[in-house]
């Protein structure tokens, strides 16, 4: 089993939990690198809640770290990425695994399975223990996605993933009330000269350019749309 890949080439990549992309069963630390579930005693736990980061990826291979301050407990706490269109609340639907109920997001659920398109599958024992760190890295190459536990890899989970032609966003998940979850190493690595091609161009070109009229191979313009239709590419690339 091999460790976690922070010193193969990667690079310090900063991003946090989105306040504007949250349930309202939500709360953020003040540097938003903490989130708190269902944190009022007076109310009962309703539906599982959700938060989105700041940044989404396009290309290249990302690494992040989820620190579990307490042990997790209750029918779901996740850990996950998934595009814009991933539900971040359940409603009063009966409590579930959120992360990978339909086909927008992937999740990894502390009781050791595996969530895409409303279905699961095995992957590994599950993870009690106050402290566990869960680590996360989306390869956008391959398009695969593994996990690792406490900086050692779990192996292989999904595949496909550089065929989603959107941004890919980390998310976490809880029904279980005073879940604390807490964001930690966060790091990436271009994996090709096209990869470094369109980091550069994205952070010179203005949000209003004509791109099919860049002097560019038409598979780069298709990426570079991907991203600027979000709207927010400067985001998306590292201007958080």
């Amino acid at each position: 089993m091999t460790s976690h890949p922070g010193r193969l080439g990667h690079t310090w990549e900063y991003w946090h939990w989105d306040a504007e992309a949250k349930s309202t069963a939500v709360q953020l630390s003040p540097c938003q690198q903490a989130v708190y579930f269902h944190t009022n005693m007076l109310l009962e736990s309703e539906g599982s809640a959700g938060v989105r980061g700041t940044k989404g990826f396009c290309y290249g291979e990302h690494y992040w770290e989820i620190e579990f301050i307490e042990p997790p407990y209750g029918t779901s706490v996740m850990v996950g990425l998934g595009t814009k269109q991933a539900l971040l609340h359940s409603g009063k639907t009966p409590f579930l695994n959120l992360l990978g109920m339909d086909g927008e997001s992937w999740g990894l659920s502390y009781k050791g399975s595996l969530w895409h398109n409303g279905k699961s599958k095995k992957y590994t024992e599950a993870f009690y223990d106050k402290s566990t760190v869960i680590g996360v890295l989306l390869d956008l190459e391959s398009g695969a996605l593994r996990f690792y536990r406490n900086g050692i890899s779990l192996g292989l989970a999904f595949t496909g993933l550089d065929k989603v032609a959107r941004p890919l966003y980390p998310l976490v998940s809880s029904t279980a009330p005073e879940t604390e979850l807490r964001l930690g190493l966060r790091t990436h690595r271009l994996t090709s000269l096209q990869d470094s091609c369109l980091h550069v161009i994205s952070k010179s070109i203005r949000p209003q350019a004509h791109l099919d009229s860049l002097p560019l191979p038409l598979s780069m313009c298709e990426q570079l749309h991907i991203t600027t239709n979000t709207g927010q590419h400067q985001k998306l690339f590292g201007q958080v």
